[in-house]
């Protein structure tokens, strides 16, 4: 009797969960009906019936089918202990909210004891991507549709081959159709045929050498030979990009040491003054812009333009202050006012420490400052050492127009000249330097602000370009704006070129060395000044 019992509820459990399959099936319209025989044959036991099952989710041209996959590949496809299909929208807890898989309604919440997951293995794992991927190709969204066709890179195999040819010939977008015929390529030249070796002939992908590689070693000699050649022009061009990489790299250093050392070779030419607190108004800029987004909270990119005019001003009325406090009262005295600048130097950085905070702060680089410029696929250039060359630039163009078409740049250029003269000629020689030292000053400010989207806020920030600068202005000949931008952006190269095999200190004292022995040379540097105090 307990036998017949116990079988009893079994066949109760089973007519149950058949009656709610078929209360939800016969609810649901006869696409929905279809919808739920294709989940349905997932939810077995073998694995290549699954991959099977996935492959006529990707042939049935549902648009719910994309959802369906990835839900499968991220285990939120699960199925109820009354046989309906559900999505685990949240998978934290003990509750997990879920939704119908057929109709996306959601259902409330249930007991994670009460689903059961459909499992997969690491190869239908694969599938599923590479079938999402092909999904997304027919996506109206255009960065998906690349996005998908990068990652069919390396993914193909002989059968989704096929697949993509009718998918090739229809694409409109150039990129995603050259993405599908390299993806297909590199299946090909995989499996040692010629046609699939020619077609990746010239391309610089990292998965287009790698099939080039295992092609060299076919057991084809002909395929071999043409992998190999492939492979020797492709490395060719590599060390091209390389180069240009490096060359980029090096102009956007050099740009940031322009603008760290332009203000000081303004105040070094026309006062003779040995500034060793300059790094610390480059310092002061780069905290201007953290705390101009600390106003403005969630507008980075509004942040940053204001962090220009106002790391200016900041970074000017302190270099006045210093001007007015303390350089004033030593004209003429180059060691005194060298370690009295110094000593401002250790002052401005405690201050930094004690008002805001030792540690490090990170300033957000704008979105329209982020990502890169994708060149190629072997270079790729960085947005924010872009602007900041561009920024570079644009500060260098301002003073030279400032230098040569204003009476403030007027005054300058004679006081550089001849200090006496100038006076003699009714020029207020102590209002040139405070203007100077004001200008120089906040230009450093600006160097900060654009230092900041380039590395952390940090209050020793300037004391690693300051002896950078000084080799700039006396390597391009002090108080030259041109020469300094020469030297700058020379530097930064010889820098970018030298690191990679000597490493960055050891690169450092080589063009350090290069510099003394010029010096030694070219006592005046690349553009030597050009008037009587120059020749005194």
């Amino acid at each position: 009797m307990r036998r017949f019992l116990s079988l009893g509820l079994l066949c109760l459990m089973l007519l149950g969960t058949a009656v709610s399959a078929q209360a939800q099936s016969s609810s649901s319209t006869p696409d929905d009906q279809a919808a739920l025989a294709l989940l349905t044959a997932l939810d077995v036991d073998s694995y290549r019936d699954k991959g099977e099952a996935i492959t006529a989710i990707l042939q049935s041209d549902d648009e719910r089918a994309r959802d369906w996959l990835q839900a499968l590949l991220d285990g939120r496809l699960q199925r109820t202990d009354d046989g309906r299909f559900v999505l685990v929208l949240d998978n934290r807890g003990r509750d997990w909210p879920v939704a119908d898989a057929l109709t996306n309604e959601p259902l409330g919440e249930m007991s994670r004891r009460d689903l059961d997951r459909i499992g997969i293995n690491n190869a239908l794992r694969n599938q599923l991507r590479s079938a999402i991927a092909v999904v997304d190709l027919y996506s109206p969204n255009v960065e998906r549709r690349r996005t998908s066709a990068d990652r069919l890179l390396g993914e193909v195999d002989g059968e989704l081959a096929e697949t993509l040819e009718p998918v090739i010939a229809d694409a409109e977008d150039e990129y995603v159709r050259t993405r599908l015929a390299q993806a297909v390529a590199i299946y090909r030249a995989e499996q040692g045929e010629m046609a699939g070796v020619e077609a990746l002939t010239g391309s610089l992908h990292p998965r287009a050498r790698v099939a080039l590689g295992r092609a060299a070693n076919s057991d084809d000699p002909v395929v071999a030979e043409a992998a190999a050649t492939a492979l020797a022009g492709i490395e060719q061009q590599l060390k091209i990009n390389r180069g240009l990489e490096t060359l980029y790299f090096g102009l956007s250093l050099g740009s940031v040491l322009v603008l760290a050392a332009i203000g000081l070779a303004i105040t070094f030419g026309v006062m003779g003054v040995i500034n060793m607190a300059h790094g610390e108004l480059m310092m002061l800029g780069a905290y201007t812009t953290w705390m101009m987004q600390q106003l403005l909270p969630g507008q980075p990119g509004l942040a940053l333009i204001l962090s220009i005019p106002a790391g200016f001003m900041v970074a000017a009325l302190v270099g006045i202050a210093i001007e007015r406090g303390v350089i004033q009262f030593l004209k003429g005295r180059p060691l005194e006012t060298l370690l009295a600048t110094f000593g401002i130097s250790l002052i401005l950085q405690q201050l930094v420490r004690t008002v805001i905070s030792p540690l490090n702060r990170t300033v957000v680089t704008p979105e329209w400052m982020s990502g890169s410029l994708v060149i190629n696929d072997a270079l790729s250039l960085t947005l924010n050492r872009m602007f900041v060359l561009g920024f570079a630039l644009v500060v260098f163009a301002a003073l030279m127009l400032i230098m040569r078409r204003t009476r403030l740049g007027l005054e300058v250029r004679a006081v550089t000249q001849n200090r006496a003269m100038a006076r003699s000629m009714g020029i207020r020689a102590t209002r040139v330097d405070i203007m100077t030292f004001a200008l120089g000053s906040g230009v450093a400010g600006l160097a900060g602000v654009a230092l900041s989207q380039l590395t952390n806020v940090g209050p020793n920030l300037g004391q690693n370009y300051i002896i950078d600068s000084f080799m700039v202005v006396v390597f391009g000949g002090v108080g030259n704006l041109w020469g300094t931008l020469v030297a700058g952006l020379s530097l930064g190269v010889i820098n970018q070129v030298l690191e990679p095999w000597a490493g960055a200190v050891l690169a450092k004292i080589i063009v350090l060395v290069f510099i003394i022995l010029f010096i030694q040379k070219r006592p005046r540097g690349l553009f030597p000044q050009k008037g009587r105090a120059a020749e005194g």
